[in-house]
């Protein structure tokens, strides 16, 4: 998720720190898990796909067309 992250930010011409202002999300929590020190939430995932515009599902892909299951790449807000 983090390559596809920062893949569709960069080609929507988006900063961390722009990405971070239209979706709520911090700008450091948008570089760990684009670094992948850290796996979103899934309301922290809504909020950056919303920002992109783009569909969650776009977000959680590998890179080579093959999208991953939510929970796999996500953490609950109760973080487990």
């Amino acid at each position: 998720m983090s390559v596809q992250l920062k893949k569709i930010r960069i080609e929507k011409g988006l900063s961390q720190v722009k990405l971070a202002r239209i979706s709520g999300v911090a700008q450091s929590s948008i570089s760990e898990i684009e670094s992948g020190k850290t796996k979103p939430i899934i309301t922290t995932l809504e909020k950056l796909a919303a920002a992109l515009d783009v569909p969650v599902a776009a977000l959680l892909g590998d890179g080579e067309g093959q999208g991953k299951n939510v929970q796999d790449d996500c953490t609950t807000a109760t973080g487990a």
